[in-house]
């Protein structure tokens, strides 16, 4: 099978100015439930009382604040993607997961969503996203970005199962599977190189 290509793919963080681009990709439900990607920055009782509204607030009050929560691809004008992207210790919701719980204590920052919209998904827009994250983490410091990834082996998966993104994008990025909780669910990461400042020669 041959798999579609999309047009030239730019990304961005998410800061308040593009809030409106995240609203449109997310739609009136929030992605997925009224998730508003809320999910792994919540204990999981929070988050369930948070669906929807709540957690829309919460989001735009994090964007509002200077944070960067995660990255938007456009083609075009059109935002088509969003990756969520942090250093670990903002993923409250991670840190009981019995599948996606860190597995040592080595500062790391973690990918814990990646959304294509319906119409753009099996283009590669998945796998370029992720490529964008690993060069905005690596351009913050960060020397190790994790993930815990569906693989579903064949078998047809439901794209709301998918939220944190399918094996083989990673894979494609050069992540590595560095363990298995879950048949389906390997943990995966990536070293990255920190930035060499340049040094100005004098003048």
């Amino acid at each position: 099978m041959t798999t579609k290509r999309s047009p030239r793919l730019s990304v961005h963080p998410l800061t308040s100015d593009r809030w409106d681009d995240f609203e449109k990709l997310f739609g009136p439900r929030g992605a997925c439930g009224g998730c508003w990607c809320m999910t792994p920055r919540l204990p999981r009782a929070e988050y369930e009382r948070s669906k929807g509204e709540k957690n829309r607030r919460a989001m735009r009050k994090l964007v509002d604040s200077g944070a960067e929560p995660g990255l938007l691809g456009y083609l075009g004008r059109e935002p088509v993607a969003w990756l969520a992207l942090a250093p670990r210790a903002e993923y409250r919701g991670l840190a009981r997961s019995r599948v996606m719980k860190p597995v040592d204590e080595r500062p790391a920052w973690t990918i814990a969503c990646v959304y294509v919209a319906k119409e753009h998904r099996g283009t590669g827009i998945a796998a370029r996203m992720i490529a964008a994250a690993l060069e905005h983490a690596r351009r913050r410091g960060a020397a190790l970005v994790e993930a815990c990834p569906h693989e579903p082996r064949g078998e047809r998966m439901p794209d709301v199962f998918a939220w944190t993104g399918i094996a083989s994008s990673f894979f494609a990025n050069g992540f590595v599977e560095v363990a298995r909780r879950s048949r389906s669910r390997p943990y995966v990461r990536k070293e990255l190189r920190p930035v060499r400042a340049v040094r100005r020669r004098p003048a």
